[in-house]
């Protein structure tokens, strides 16, 4: 008989309880025996929800405080130095000091976990580094779950994808020359697993579905050899892709199990049959990133085959991936129409399609599901309100014209100078200002008719006209509005699009505590009004400093979107960059001089393997474009991208011509820039000073020092000084507070200020390899 699977369920809960929690624990308002009260009583709950659904094999150490990235860095004792030394197992103290830094030591880097809107906490590898067993996490949730009386699966993050992910700060160091320092950890922990009563554990290796290194390749066949046959059998699970070529090295490892992403590479399931396996293989049958309805009929198709040419007692169904991308229940969706409610489904109802599936393949009579299910797949595929012909005829319309500025950048920057008329070094920040308490009382009040319309637009003016005043006091030098009127980047745009819906409680988790409610794409997508004309234009009549418009690019609108799946992503993307182009042009008009559109999933959404990249990068630069150029020569454009590694795609950054890029680069010590210096990056850049994730404030000289670093890899005329990223989640004393040391770093720079650092500089240099001017703890 098949046996219904899940490989990871959502952590923060149906309502953000481990957001609160979190939280709360960071204020000091929640003790740390209260937080970990407040995990057990989540995972509890998850491992009820899977059981009473007929899940068979339940996962455990899915669960987070943070990241699982960060949880196997706790694992391994790979605590950088800078957060003290490891006494016993890592501290909670510790752990979140690894994400979030503390006055003295940065945080570690943070990027996008493959092509998700999922971040995580980088590792980090130094010559001569150590581990040691640092957390049992796995075992003891695993025992936690024994305890409930619910057998469970344990997940473990595969070695070769840690030290795939992880980053060498020494640059003599290979990660995955760490691999048998590694192995004996994993050992352990696989032993007490066994010991505890585990018979299966599931290992992730993720890295299998990209291009892999020969050593790399190695890698995985010296981990599977070494860690087989010491504890419980090992799933080993692919997902978010095909194997293709590493199809041969993964039914090779000796693993007891291979899991299938059969969503993203539904063929590969043939290819496995054909090459034969004795293995138990997991089939990825339902959609673990996005949230429509599957069509079981097609999906049981699939599992028929299997089980035909395999044997069903050797089969599981389960999600393509952990169902950590996607909301938790549906149920809670109360003001979505009965339609499009019925072409949805989240993390609790996606366990319903593994077990409907399981049981159709194991013989039960599930008629009654299956008909309702292609029921409500018909309803969609044919509704009138999917389709709009003067959107499809408008995009089919576009030519390589409106893909093009009217001059090049040469000839921009002149005009844009002339009428801009900034300082050298010219400050701004990236867009959102603290959204505190208050604001986000009266938007809550708001919407539940306790605040009418014109008391919340007046409330709204007060907020924008105190934050114009104050960035004017700090003396920036190009000002934004603030955005204290957007509940999210693209929750926003997507509530004035037309073909989107939205939900009340869809949320998922970004990084840590922060967590994100995307919108859904069902429909074509066209602007019926202006989106922020309004609110860009009230905010320059209060100033005489140029104001940026800010829009969310149509990338980004799609990549953190949840999209319809009828159609190319391609063409979903032309369709909002039209939208965004008519928004741009909008706001030129009512006299913005600079438009920001921010593109920070760019990056993110580069397929997992470099054959597809040109394809994926001509479409969505060429949005950008579509979005950015029916302005004038002197209309500056800008746009942002966050925690990217942008080595491989420099041509397609300079091909979307944008006058100013600004980028994350303070975790990394400036180490991003190079990329753009070696390119020779032609337009303006702003280096992000200040790492706005983490609570710590920089000093003056230690932003200084970032901008002499950057000054020497950029020419100063096209320098822009400015945070990472938005300031939306910091509260105003340290906002203020990091603002003043940024201006007055751009001001030390236009004295003149690219001396060589002090001997205090040099000497934490040597030290620590930091171009940053002060020495980390």
């Amino acid at each position: 008989m098949a046996i219904a699977a899940n490989l990871g369920f959502p952590r923060i809960g149906a309502r953000r309880e481990l957001k609160t929690a979190v939280e709360a624990y960071w204020k000091g308002s929640l003790s740390e025996r209260d937080l970990t009260a407040e995990g057990a009583r989540l995972r509890a709950r998850h491992w009820r929800i899977q059981r009473d659904a007929g899940i068979a094999a339940i996962p455990s150490n899915d669960f987070s405080f943070y990241d699982q990235v960060l949880d196997t860095t706790a694992m391994l004792g790979a605590v950088p130095e800078r957060f003290g030394p490891l006494r016993g197992t890592v501290t909670p103290d510790q752990y979140f000091a690894m994400a979030r830094g503390t006055k003295d030591a940065p945080a570690m880097e943070m990027t996008k976990w493959f092509d998700t809107n999922y971040h995580y906490i980088v590792p980090e590898f130094t010559d001569g580094q150590a581990f040691r067993l640092g957390a049992l996490k796995p075992v003891e949730e695993f025992l936690e779950a024994k305890a409930l009386g619910i057998h469970t699966r344990p997940v473990l993050l595969g070695p070769v994808t840690w030290l795939s992910l992880g980053k060498a700060k020494d640059a003599a160091v290979d990660p995955l020359a760490l691999l048998p320092a590694i192995l004996p950890i994993y050992a352990e922990v696989l032993q007490r697993l066994r010991d505890a009563g585990a018979d299966w554990v599931q290992i992730d290796e993720p890295i299998l579905v990209t291009d892999l290194s020969r050593a790399q390749r190695d890698a995985l066949r010296t981990a599977c050899a070494e860690l087989a046959g010491i504890g419980p059998k090992i799933m080993l699970a692919s997902y978010f892709g095909a194997l293709d070529d590493n199809l041969d090295l993964a039914l090779s490892l000796p693993t007891a199990g291979l899991h299938l992403d059969l969503v993203r590479a539904p063929d590969q399931a043939a290819r496995v049959l054909a090459a034969g396996t004795d293995k138990v293989l997991s089939l990825g049958l339902i959609d673990g990133r996005n949230v429509w309805r599957a069509d079981l009929a097609k999906a049981l198709e699939l599992a028929q085959a299997a089980a035909g040419g395999h044997g069903a007692d050797r089969i599981q169904i389960a999600p393509s991936c952990s169902l950590l991308h996607v909301p938790v229940d549906l149920a809670g969706e109360t003001e979505l129409d009965g339609d499009l409610k019925s072409w949805l489904s989240f993390a609790t109802q996606k366990l319903d399609e593994v077990v409907t599936l399981t049981r159709a393949l194991n013989g039960a009579d599930v008629l009654a599901e299956l008909a309702e299910n292609a029921a409500a797949v018909a309803s969609r595929r044919v509704s009138e309100r999917i389709h709009d012909p003067k959107v499809k005829a408008r995009s089919a319309a576009v030519t390589a014209a409106d893909f093009t500025r009217k001059s090049p950048y040469a000839t921009r920057r002149t005009a844009q100078a002339a009428r801009l008329n900034l300082p050298a070094f010219p400050t701004t920040t990236i867009g959102s200002f603290p959204q505190t308490a208050e604001v986000r009382r009266a938007r809550a009040d708001h919407r539940k008719g306790a605040l009418s319309d014109a008391g919340y637009d007046a409330f709204l003016k007060r907020e924008t006209e105190a934050c114009i005043r104050r960035q004017e006091a700090l003396g920036l030098d190009m000002l934004v509005h603030g955005e204290f009127e957007r509940n999210d980047m693209v929750e926003y745009f997507g509530e004035q699009l037309a073909g989107y819906a939205f939900t009340r409680l869809g949320w998922v988790q970004s990084y840590g505590s922060r967590c994100v409610k995307p919108p859904l794409i069902f429909g074509d997508v066209s602007r019926p009004k202006p989106m922020t004309v309004a609110w860009s234009a009230f905010a320059q009549s209060l100033t005489d400093r140029p104001m940026k418009g800010m829009l969310t690019g149509p990338v980004t609108i799609l990549q953190w979107s949840f999209v319809r799946d009828d159609q190319p992503r391609s063409e979903t993307c032309r369709q909002i960059a039209l939208a965004i182009r008519d928004e741009v042009a909008d706001l030129e008009a009512a006299g913005i001089r600079a438009v920001q559109i921010d593109e920070p999933a760019i990056r993110e959404g580069l397929p997992l393997r470099r054959a597809e990249w040109d394809g994926y990068l001509t479409w969505a630069v060429e949005a950008f474009r579509l979005s950015a150029s029916p302005v004038r020569d002197d209309t500056q454009i800008h746009t942002h991208m966050c925690y990217s590694e942008f080595n491989d795609i420099m041509p397609a950054i300079a091909a979307m011509d944008a006058d100013v890029i600004s980028i994350e680069t303070s975790r990394s010590d400036m180490e991003l820039l190079r990329v753009f210096g070696d390119f020779e990056y032609p337009n303006a850049i702003g280096p992000g000073i200040w790492d706005i994730h983490s609570p710590r404030v920089p000093s003056e000289g230690e932003m200084t020092g970032l901008l002499r670093k950057a000054a020497s890899v950029i020419p100063a005329e096209r320098l822009w000084v400015n945070p990472d990223c938005g300031l939306k989640t910091r509260g105003w004393p340290e906002t203020e507070a990091a603002l003043r040391n940024l201006v007055a770093a751009a001001r030390a720079l236009r004295r003149g200020d690219l001396s060589p650092l002090p001997i205090e500089g040099r000497k934490a240099l040597e030290q620590t390899g930091c171009l940053c001017g002060h020495t980390h703890a």
